[in-house]
């Protein structure tokens, strides 16, 4: 699915999906819904979801009649990792967001990169066995000394 949201593309065909979740009832239930989790190249993160005419993806047919719909929703770096944590398992959350501490030595931070640059930081942590995080803190810590 395309769908232009505030000027902005998002494909499901072009983005990468991180993960699929959804609300444990049957697929012929009317309030079923299925959602899956997409990054974009440039790092953004979105929702693509359908459901039946229950779910929070019903769209109006008629007057008091409804159908099953489907929709693309933008999140936020903190959204994307709220839905991760309730549909994702901790090694796949760990493995898109980062190494999670069980205090709060660690803080989660959006920033702005190039796309070219979010590629190879990608490609690194492919190489490497570690996360764009892990190589993002190498990085800074090697510059200090």
């Amino acid at each position: 699915m395309k769908k232009i949201i505030n000027k902005k593309l998002y494909d499901t065909e072009t983005a990468q999906e991180i993960g699929n979740g959804d609300n444990g009832l049957g697929p012929r239930d009317f309030g079923y819904f299925d959602e899956t989790l997409y990054r974009k190249r440039t790092g953004e993160f979105f929702l693509y979801g359908y459901g039946g005419p229950s779910s929070k993806y019903a769209e109006s047919c008629g007057q008091n009649q409804w159908s099953g719909g489907e929709k693309i929703i933008p999140l936020s770096v903190e959204a994307a990792m709220e839905w991760a944590e309730k549909y994702m398992s901790a090694d796949a959350y760990q493995e898109v967001f980062g190494p999670v501490a069980e205090d709060d030595s660690k803080v989660v931070t959006t920033i702005s990169i190039t796309a070219e640059t979010m590629n190879l930081l990608r490609r690194m942590s492919e190489q490497q066995g570690t996360s764009v995080s892990g190589i993002i803190e190498k990085l800074v810590k090697a510059t200090k000394e």
